[in-house]
């Protein structure tokens, strides 16, 4: 049994109806250059009771697909936006 990934993200958009936009950030050391790289993907996540909002930071898992272009669900907020 595999055990599916979870990963921390910000939420970016919060305009649509039980979906968010959210961004996942990754940090990692040029291999010549000795440089900090940050790559960003944007995903889009259910959101069934609309709990996050704009800046807040969330855990995503991946789950089936549930429209054409989500396939992450939110499980938990961890921290709120100070922006209300």
């Amino acid at each position: 049994m595999t055990k599916k990934k979870v990963h921390k993200a910000r939420v970016i958009s919060d305009k649509m109806q039980k979906s968010a936009v959210v961004v996942l950030e990754r940090r990692y050391i040029h291999p010549i250059y000795k440089k900090v790289i940050t790559r960003t993907t944007k995903y889009l996540v259910h959101n069934p009771e609309n709990k996050a909002k704009t800046g807040d930071i969330v855990v995503i898992k991946p789950t089936r697909p549930l429209s054409k272009n989500k396939r992450w669900t939110i499980i938990d907020v961890l921290e709120k936006s100070s922006i209300e």
